[in-house]
Parts: C-alpha cells; structure tokens; sequence
C-alpha cells in the first residue's frame, strides 16, 4: 500500500502505514553533506549553518523559519556561471524569489528569470537589468507583457498563438522590437532517474513539435513586424539527475532548427534547453554536478547541430532548485510526540504544509535531524507532519529520530531552500515564516515573518 494514497471508503481519512518502512541510518546524528549546506556542521551538538547556531536563531527570529546558506547558494551560482562559460545561465526565480536573491544572482554573473508580472516587479525593485531577465509563462497578461517590453526585459518566452498576437499589439503600442523565443513540445518528459519520449505533448506549455503547432508559431513570429525570434526553448521536467532525455529533446529540436533553415532560411542563433536539474533531498539521491551537466549538454547539441549541417546556437539553461534547494534548512520546534504503538512515532512541529506544501502535494521526500542537540539515544521510527487541519498535512512520511526527542527540541529539514517559501500559504490563518541569509557568523531577515496584523491588513470586510 502506497503511503502516499489512500484507499476510498470508510477510512478516507487515513495515510496507511507503509509495509516495509526505511532502514535508520547508522548515525542520527550526522550530516550528509550532499543533502545539507555547505557550511553545515555541529557544534556543542547543535547544528551550525554558516557560522550562526540554529539555537540562536530560533531565539531571535522564532520557528518556522527558513535558514538560508548565502556563501553556498552564491558558490552554486558560481558553479554554473563557470561550467557554462560561453552559454547564458537564467537562475529560475520561481524557485525561491527575493530582493537579496535577486542580487546574489547578478552578482554572481547568471541572468534571471521570471514567469509572472510579481516576479518581474520584484526582480526590477532588485535594481536586476531589465536585459538579464528572461520572462515565462503560459498565460501573459497585456499589462503583464506591456510592463516586460516597456521595462527592456531581454528575452520574452512565447507559450501559445494568442500570445503572439498580443505581444505584437504591445510592442507595436510602445514601438519596441522584443526579442522571442518559442517554446517547444518536444514530447521528452524527464523525472527523476527515468525519461519517456511519447505521449507528452497533452500539457498546456508549449507547442507540440509533432502536431506542427511549432512550426505554425514559428511562421507567425516571423510574419510580426515587432517580433524578432531569436530561438527555441524546451523543458522536458523536473528533479532530473542525468543527461539521457535532453539527448532526446535537443536531437529533436536541432532537427526543427534544420527545418527551419531549410524550408524558410532563417538560422535561428539560440537554444534554451530549460532547468530541471535534480538535487540530493535524501541520501540516496545522486545529482549530477554543473560541469557534468554543462560538457555533456554542449556536446550533445555540437554533435546534433553537426549532423545537421547547423551552425551551433548559443546554448542557455535554467536552474534554479540545483543553486536554491541546497543551501536552504527548515527549523522547526517539536509541540507533541505522538506514540502509535506499534507503527511509529508521530512528531508534530509548528509549521508544516503552509511552509512545505511539496510532500502533501506530489508527495516528495526529504530529510531531516534533530538540531538542538546531540542524543545518543536508538532510533525512533517517526512522521513528522504539521499542525494543520489535515491528515495529509505531513513533511516527511518516514523520518528516524532519536527517542528521547521531547517537546521543545528543535529539527531541521534539509534542502528546503526550493519551492517551499514560494509556495508558502496562510492555510488555517497562518502567518507564513521568515527567512534569514546566514554568512561568516551573521544572520539578517531577507524575508520578515508574517503576523496576524498581516493577515486581517488584507481583510476588509
């Protein structure tokens, strides 16, 4: 039985327990280094991210609270700033989204990008130039791509036919001439460790390859005086820890730049083969590193442009979970340990999926330990999950913690640096947590906490 799911009936309301739970780790108390930050470490028993203790932190800004590794998410933007010289590298703001993050990107040399007409405002209040943002989205407003072009935002990611024509009355409105790219359906999906190349095009991004929809936006983008395509985008998924499906779908995109070529002799100068990149949440998880990624992606679509008889377009990416995820702990305070004999050990913190909605929603998986201290105690086979309303509210299904754990300790969750403050919520009316940047011993709020006068600002009934 799938501890994700449920059975209909009598007990809707229930997350089985699954037959055959993990194995304990051999030492609760460590730290996997390819799960949790850089910087991370143990000190006096408590867990050190960059140079501040989780305890002083909990003290100062209260729980929960999202702890961000700065020197480790600018190392990652780094990393792929160098294993991609030549190529633009778009940091995915979806992901994880501020002021100060938005800095840290440009700073590091990477481009940004955005998919919604928030992103971009938060992006321009960053002081981010206008033509290192690259903008998403399947569904553009006018007033949303009325503000891109008049902004200057470098690249415009065009999703469907109706955004062609609007995009074209707005710059003809303001007299600009944005430069496009066309996202392409290349029917690749890519998730995890496996891909599937069929029977994918049956989503709302794109333009599917196979129908000739690509080809028909390409021929209308070309035919629009205030249009200038400069290339193609595709993404095949997410979470993807090898190079195999983006074979497949840059194979399938160079012959459609082949195509193009040939048939209405336009050479398209630029590929956008989009994010994805897996990250390590537990330990079993095996990501691949910038370089790794970077030397085989070139030489993927070298070898393909090579066959074609294609000069070789200038190559872009988008991570943004692989520079974001990381460096990213969730600190939690435990309120209720709750035994259920012979099963295992509920532990309740004051969070949960209004701060981490990713397990409840696609079931994802994580990792997590006991910070506060050290303990020498066995393992305690336990859920920790949130203190919504929901039986689902749960962040991590199967977690081994020490059991002596007792209310008032503190825990982590690893690489929570992702998608899990850009997809906070007040479910239940709560307040949704802070965030501070933590570097060479100092820590600063990048996000403040909210509070109930937050909430009931916005209620005006």
């Amino acid at each position: 039985m799938s501890r994700y799911a449920h059975p209909a009936g009598s007990r809707h309301a229930e997350i089985l327990p699954e037959d055959n739970p993990p194995l304990p780790p051999e030492d609760l108390n460590a730290l996997d280094p390819r799960v949790w930050p850089a910087t991370a470490r143990r000190e006096d028993g408590a867990l050190v991210v960059g140079g501040v203790d989780v305890r002083e932190l909990a003290d100062t800004y209260q729980t929960p609270l999202f702890v961000m590794d700065e020197e480790d998410f600018r190392a990652r933007a780094r990393d792929y700033a160098t294993a991609f010289a030549g190529s633009d590298v778009y940091y995915a703001g979806k992901a994880l989204l501020t002021k100060a993050v938005a800095r840290w990107v440009i700073e590091e040399g990477l481009k940004l990008d955005v998919c919604s007409g928030g992103e971009l405002a938060v992006a321009l209040a960053a002081g981010v130039p206008a033509d290192r943002i690259g903008m998403h989205g399947n569904n553009k407003s006018e007033r949303e791509l009325h503000r891109a072009v008049e902004a200057g935002v470098g690249r415009i990611i065009i999703d469907s036919l109706d955004e062609i024509e609007r995009l074209e009355r707005v710059a003809a409105g303001l007299d600009r001439t944005p430069k496009v790219l066309i996202r392409v359906t290349t029917g690749v999906e890519a998730h995890t460790h496996e891909f599937v190349a069929t029977a994918h095009d049956d989503q709302k991004f794109g333009f599917a390859l196979s129908t000739g929809a690509a080809a028909e936006a390409v021929r209308r983008v070309l035919d629009a005086p205030h249009l200038d395509l400069v290339g193609l985008h595709s993404h095949i998924g997410s979470q993807i820890f090898d190079t195999s499906g983006f074979e497949v779908a840059a194979r399938r995109v160079t012959r459609f730049l082949a195509g193009i070529h040939t048939d209405l002799g336009v050479t398209l100068a630029e590929l956008d083969l989009g994010g994805g990149l897996g990250i390590a949440y537990t330990s079993d998880d095996t990501p691949l590193d910038p370089k790794t990624i970077a030397d085989g992606l070139t030489s993927i679509v070298r070898r393909e442009c090579e066959e074609a008889g294609l000069p070789v377009p200038r190559l872009a990416v988008e991570p943004g979970r692989a520079i974001a995820g990381p460096p990213g702990v969730t600190v939690y305070e435990v309120g209720t340990v709750k035994d259920v004999e012979g099963i295992r050990t509920y532990v309740s913190v004051d969070g949960g999926m209004s701060d981490n909605i990713r397990t409840a929603l696609y079931g994802a998986e994580y990792t997590g330990r006991l910070v506060s201290r050290e303990s020498a105690a066995g393992p305690m086979l336990s859920r920790l999950v949130g203190k919504h309303c929901e039986s689902g509210d749960i962040i991590v299904h199967d977690l081994y913690l020490p059991a002596d754990l007792r209310p008032g300790d503190l825990v982590a969750v690893a690489a929570t640096g992702a998608y899990c403050l850009s997809m906070a919520s007040n479910y239940n009316h709560l307040p949704r947590p802070a965030m501070v940047a933590v570097r060479d011993g100092a820590a600063r709020v990048i996000v403040r906490r909210e509070t109930e006068e937050d909430l009931l600002r916005l209620d005006v009934g």
